[in-house]
C-alpha cells in the first residue's frame, strides 16, 4: 500500500474535528426543540408552507448524529482489530463497512422523508450496475449524489470504496471510518502520490465490490465550466475541441480513472448519470427547495473491459467520449423547472 498520512498530521486534525462534531451534535440534540420552532416560524413567514427550513435543520442534525455514533464506535472497533494491528484485515473492514452502510441507510431515509430525495432508475440502467467487481464513474453536481453509487449498491449486497477529496477529512465521520473500508482521499492536484494512493483500492477486490470516482474532481457549476474549458483550451487544444459541446457536465479529469485502469485492467466499468438536482446552484438554493417534488432520474451503462483501449490516450479520448454520452443523457432526462411555491 501506498504511504500512509504521518500521525501526528492525522491527530493533529482529529483533536480539532472531534471535540467539534461532538459539542455540535449535543448542541443540536439540546436546542432541537427550539430550533425547530424557529425554523417552522421562519418558513411560515416566508409562506413556505412545506417547511423547507424546518425539513433541513431535522437532517442536518440527524447528519450530525450519524457522525457522532461514527466518532464513538470507531475506538470500539479499533480495539477489537487488535489495538489497530488489523484495521485492514477483512474481518475489521466488514465491521466498519456495516457502520458506513448503516449510516448511508439512514441519512437516505431521512433525505426520502424530509427532504423529497426519491430515487428513479429504469430496469436497464439497473441492470448494468451488477455483476462485479466494477468501477464506477460518476456525475458530480451537489452534497446529495456524492453517496449515491454506494447508497445503489450496497442495497444490493456490495462493499463500495470511494475515491474521495481530502478535504472530506475535516469530517471526523469520513475522517475515521472511510479509509478503514478501503477507501482512499486524496488531494485536488492529482500528484504522484494521490495517484499511488488510487492502487490501495485494488487491494483484496472481489465480485462484490465497487470502487467510485468523481472523474470532475469538483460540484458542477457554469462558472466552473467556463474556467475548466478556458484552462483546457491552453493546456489541451484538442480536447477542448473535442469537450466543447458540455454544457451540464464538467471535462472528466483523466488521472485517476486511467490510474484505477491501471490497477484493474480486467474490470468492467459503469457509468452512472442523473438528472434533477442541477437547477440547485447552491446549498441555499437546495435548503429553500426541498421537499422536492419530482423524483430524481438516474441512469447507467456499462462497458466491458475488453471494450476499453489500452493506450492512455485512447483511454481519455474514451473517457471523453463517455461523458458526452453523459451530457447527452442529463439534457434528455432534466424535467422543466417547476413554477415558484
Amino acid at each position: 500500500m501506498s504511504a500512509a498520512e504521518p500521525f501526528r498530521s492525522r491527530w493533529k486534525r482529529r483533536v480539532r474535528t472531534i471535540p467539534l462534531m461532538l459539542a455540535v451534535t449535543a448542541a443540536g440534540v439540546l436546542a432541537s426543540p427550539i430550533m425547530l420552532i424557529g425554523g417552522v416560524a421562519f418558513d411560515l413567514a416566508q409562506r413556505r408552507y412545506r417547511l423547507p427550513t424546518a425539513r433541513m435543520t431535522l437532517f442536518l442534525l440527524q447528519y450530525a448524529i450519524n457522525d457522532s455514533v461514527e466518532i464513538a464506535l470507531a475506538p470500539v472497533l479499533w480495539v477489537r482489530a487488535g489495538f489497530g494491528r488489523r484495521l485492514h484485515q477483512p474481518a475489521s473492514m466488514q465491521r466498519h463497512q456495516r457502520l458506513q452502510q448503516w449510516s448511508l441507510e439512514v441519512l437516505a431515509r431521512r433525505a426520502q422523508h424530509l427532504l423529497g430525495v426519491q430515487l428513479e432508475i429504469d430496469p436497464e440502467s439497473a441492470g448494468a450496475l451488477t455483476p462485479g467487481p466494477v468501477i464506477v464513474l460518476c456525475r458530480h453536481v451537489s452534497v446529495l449524489d456524492a453517496s449515491l453509487p454506494s447508497l445503489l449498491y450496497q442495497r444490493r449486497g456490495y462493499r463500495t470504496r470511494g475515491v474521495i477529496m481530502a478535504e472530506l477529512l475535516a469530517d471526523p465521520g469520513f475522517d475515521l471510518i472511510y479509509a478503514r473500508t478501503g477507501s482512499v482521499f486524496i488531494t485536488r492536484d492529482h500528484g504522484p502520490d494521490a495517484l499511488a494512493r488510487l492502487r490501495d483500492l485494488a487491494v483484496g477486490v472481489d465480485s462484490v465490490t465497487a470502487m467510485v470516482i468523481f472523474p470532475e474532481g469538483r460540484l458542477f457549476r457554469p462558472e466552473v465550466l467556463t474556467r475548466a474549458m478556458g484552462r483546457l483550451r491552453v493546456t489541451n487544444p484538442e480536447r477542448a475541441e473535442r469537450l466543447a459541446a458540455l454544457s451540464t457536465v464538467l471535462p472528466p479529469r483523466p488521472g485517476g480513472v486511467l490510474a484505477l485502469l491501471d490497477a484493474l485492467p480486467q474490470t468492467d466499468v459503469v457509468i452512472m448519470a442523473h438528472a434533477g438536482l442541477d437547477r440547485f446552484g447552491s446549498f441555499r438554493e437546495l435548503a429553500r427547495a426541498v421537499p422536492l417534488r419530482d423524483p430524481l432520474p438516474i441512469g447507467a451503462w456499462r462497458v466491458a473491459a475488453a471494450d476499453i483501449p489500452v493506450a492512455d490516450q485512447d483511454r481519455i479520448a474514451w473517457l471523453d467520449h463517455q461523458w458526452l454520452v453523459m451530457q447527452h443523457w442529463v439534457t434528455q432526462h432534466t424535467r422543466p423547472e417547476a413554477p415558484p411555491r
